[in-house]
């Protein structure tokens, strides 16, 4: 089984419009929406791929409500833990020539929910593979990660870390089996920007001695780098297309990864391609791409 843990989910609800003008009132074209959240993307795509899922994590309210529903909706098995305040928040994303996003900070978790999303990891099992990915509620400790990964330790499982900062840096010392980085977050941590694939491929090795055991760097419309435990460095263009909507190719490429995570023999070169293909299936989607759309893409990559 595959769990993601989304800990500050969030109904996404995209407005279409030729043009925003502040202070003044817009007509907006047309509306969608739909569950958010990078653990619950994965999740949502990992079906994509005839993998099953469970994903955990905190919502709350009648907007709780609405993510569970929509997320099971998708066919994704889920234990969230309820909160008995507060509401999940809302986001807002105006679509227009470019795409400007209004994101919550979501509410505030205490410890006592902290402690029932721990008892719900008793689930976790040898074998398993877990992904924390994202941002945090208000509330969370600054090493909430470090300390999921290490209250699973006793199992024999893949673990996989997406996120930036102190989220991050707090996991390493448990040597989760891969670490993605964006771009961004890649700069945000070593405080310089690489210009070169051969400065990318450093920073990699450094988190590898920091800790991560494989690491993913993804660079956008210049595609991504893939790192591996025994020295191997793989490197991926992005697919030919328009790209229509670039929320969630991320966690659409993290996820096509995560996939080739479950067999016992990893292809690394093969997760990177697919991984490639699922992440420009949705940035040339409105919604996360599909699974012909991202069997087409690949066909591509491998020629």
């Amino acid at each position: 089984m595959v769990y993601t843990i989304t800990l500050n989910p969030s109904l996404d609800y995209a407005m279409y419009t030729d043009a925003v003008e502040i202070c003044s009132v817009n007509a907006v074209e047309r509306t969608a929406i739909s569950a958010g959240g990078s653990g619950i993307n994965i999740s949502v795509m990992l079906g994509e791929f005839g993998v099953p899922s469970t994903a955990l994590g905190f919502v709350a309210g009648f907007t709780g409500d609405e993510i569970e529903r929509r997320v099971r909706k998708c066919g994704v098995k889920t234990d969230f833990v309820h909160l008995p305040h507060g509401s999940s928040r809302i986001n807002v994303r105006l679509k227009t020539s470019a795409e400007t996003e209004l994101n919550a900070p979501g509410d505030e978790v205490k410890s006592e929910d902290i402690m029932e999303l721990f008892v719900k990891l008793h689930n976790v099992a040898d074998g398993d593979v877990m992904v924390l990915s994202g941002s945090v509620p208000p509330g969370c400790p600054g090493d909430i990660y470090g300390q999921i990964l290490e209250y699973v330790s006793v199992h024999k499982i893949k673990t996989v870390v997406d996120t930036h900062g102190e989220l991050l840096t707090e996991t390493l010392k448990y040597t989760p089996d891969l670490v993605k980085m964006n771009f961004d977050g890649l700069v945000e941590l070593f405080g310089d920007k690489p210009t070169t694939d051969g400065e990318v491929a450093e920073y990699a090795k450094h988190l590898q001695n920091m800790g991560a055991k494989n690491v993913l760097i993804t660079m956008g419309k210049d595609g991504a780098l893939l790192m591996t435990e025994d020295g191997r460095s793989y490197r991926q263009g992005v697919c030919p297309g328009t790209v229509v909507n670039p929320v969630g190719a991320g966690d659409s490429m993290l996820a096509g990864v995560v996939a080739s995570l479950t067999d016992n023999d990893v292809d690394f070169e093969y997760a990177l391609i697919q991984g490639t293909a699922a992440g420009c299936a949705t940035a040339f989607s409105e919604g996360l791409g599909k699974r012909d759309k991202i069997i087409e893409l690949m066909k591509g990559l491998m020629i």
